[in-house]
């Protein structure tokens, strides 16, 4: 991608489809989670979904090609009596990256955020997602929060 391609970020739409299923497979295979067709029709339908709780944006090129998506929620802060955003997902694919997208999908959901009273965007990340990291540690501060699963 050209360094000074203009980059636009959108909600994604139902013919995004075939890109943004390219997309998430790359975003699956980089955290090494085995996601089947199934699981991304799953997620795909939550998209386009007004009932459900999750958006998602995705990131294209002047062209139009798809290069980079985040999936976002409202959810509930009770200690704070508030309602914030939890960035799900974020990918961007690897020969976009260092460009600027990642920053261009934040802001859009940072916007998303300010929009709707939000009172924080939170997200996690894995410890040696190291590129990932060099974005968020300059867009967000980094919490000293551990967390906890409970598989089921």
């Amino acid at each position: 991608m050209n360094k000074k391609q203009k980059i636009t970020v959108r909600p994604v739409r139902e013919n995004d489809r075939t890109a943004w299923d390219e997309l998430y497979r790359g975003y699956a295979a980089f955290y090494k989670v085995a996601q089947s067709n199934e699981m991304r029709d799953t997620v795909w339908s939550w998209l386009h979904d007004a009932s459900a709780v999750s958006e998602g944006l995705v990131a294209e090129t002047g062209n139009g090609k798809l290069i980079g998506l985040t999936h976002f929620r409202p959810f509930a802060r009770p200690l704070t009596a508030t309602t914030g955003g939890f960035l799900d997902d974020l990918f961007v694919s690897p020969d976009a990256r260092g460009q600027g997208v990642a920053d261009a999908l934040i802001e859009s959901v940072r916007a998303i955020a300010s929009k709707r009273g939000w009172s924080i965007v939170r997200w996690i990340t894995a410890e040696d997602n190291y590129r990932g990291r060099g974005v968020y540690d300059r867009v967000a501060l980094k919490t000293s929060w551990i967390t906890y699963d409970i598989k089921m």
